[in-house]
Parts: structure tokens; sequence; C-alpha cells
């Protein structure tokens, strides 16, 4: 579904209020008067919360999962090149999207099952699957090692940035970055858990030292 520019910036207001108070502490009233709109507004375009909720993911995830799919069926780059490609795209869209990926992480915490928790199981679902097409397609052509889980593989990946988009403060200190302007700070770590996560991989995949 393409969004129109009224429906993305309610879509982008609603993001940042969830990450913030999450899905239950936020309203519809709170999303309209940050965003500028009527009430009204929101509904029309969504109809309800739940929905809104549902186009933020939908934003979000499409793009990337379109990327990697397209990615997947070009012959042009081998198995462990998409790899890296997937690793930063990964790490793009952790940095580039620090609201969405809190909110995601703040709504897992919830053990009982919501509409939130049942789409990120959906897009880990679907993430999943065009992963493990990739890493076998790998492993028939003897690029890729054979015992490869790929859930935990995944799990590497995602945790990984996420522990560090999340604890900034303590890289920061450890690493005499505290008064880092964000933008510069963004840019070195983009480049810092690329490089890591590659070179980690590269091991991981193909027992190569």
């Amino acid at each position: 579904m393409e969004f129109n520019e009224k429906q993305l910036a309610i879509i982008h207001t609603a993001e940042k209020l969830f990450s913030v108070t999450g899905f239950d502490g936020t309203s519809v009233r709170d999303i309209a008067n940050e965003a500028g709109i009527n009430v009204a507004m929101v509904s029309y375009y969504f109809g309800s919360k739940e929905k809104l909720m549902e186009a933020v993911f939908e934003h979000r995830t499409n793009q990337m999962r379109i990327k990697v799919e397209n990615m997947l069926q070009n012959d042009q780059y081998s198995h462990l090149d998409k790899i890296f490609m997937i690793i930063d795209e990964y790490v793009d869209k952790f940095v580039d999207r620090q609201d969405f990926h809190k909110l995601m992480m703040r709504e897992q915490f919830n053990e009982k099952g919501t509409l939130i928790t049942d789409l990120i199981h959906e897009v880990k679902l679907k993430n999943l699957a065009s992963i493990t097409k990739l890493i076998r397609a790998g492993q028939k052509s003897g690029n890729f090692a054979k015992n490869i889980d790929v859930v935990l593989m995944m799990a590497t990946i995602t945790g990984t940035i996420s522990q560090i988009i999340n604890s900034q403060r303590f890289y920061r200190e450890t690493h005499s970055m505290t008064d880092l302007p964000a933008e510069e700070f963004n840019k070195h770590i983009r480049k810092k858990l690329s490089t890591y996560l590659k070179s980690l991989f590269k091991t991981f995949l193909t027992n190569e030292a």
C-alpha cells in the first residue's frame, strides 16, 4: 500500500509517540495533537489506533522485505555478498529508524499476545523465510557451512545492533564519545557495526579465520 503525505505524517508521529509511551499509553488524541491535526483525520485515514499501528509496521517493514527479495534474486552477487548487504540493511534501518525499533523492543517484553507482538512475529517469520532460502542456497553451492541455525544467526545480527543502539550512553562513555553529535555518532556506529558483523559472519558462515 502506498501512503500519501498526510498519512505518512500521521504514521511518523504515531511511531514516535508509541516508542515513548507505548501503544496502550498513547491515545488517538495524543497523536492528533502532536501532528497538529483533527482527531477525525486519524479516523478518516486509518479507522482506528490498531489500524494505524498496522500501517506503521507496513510502512517500516515492506520496503526492506522488497529490497531483500529483489537482492536474493540477483545472481550478480555471491551468497556471502548478499549476507553482507542484508547486514548493511539491518544496520541502516536500526540506526535510521530508532523510534520504530525502540517501539518493537518495548512491546516484545509484553508476555501476553497483542496486536503488536503478533505483527512482530509475522515480520520475523517472513524475514526468516527469505534469509533461510539464501543460507540453504549457499550451503547447496558449498559456500556456506552445513550446521547453521538461521534463527540464532538473525538474533545475533538484530541483537548486536539493538544492544548498541539502545545503550548508546554506555558505548559513548567507554569509547570517549560522550560529546560527539548524534549525526557523527550514527555515522561512526553504522560503519563499526557493519565491519564487525561482516567479519563475524564471514568466519561463522564459511569457517574462514
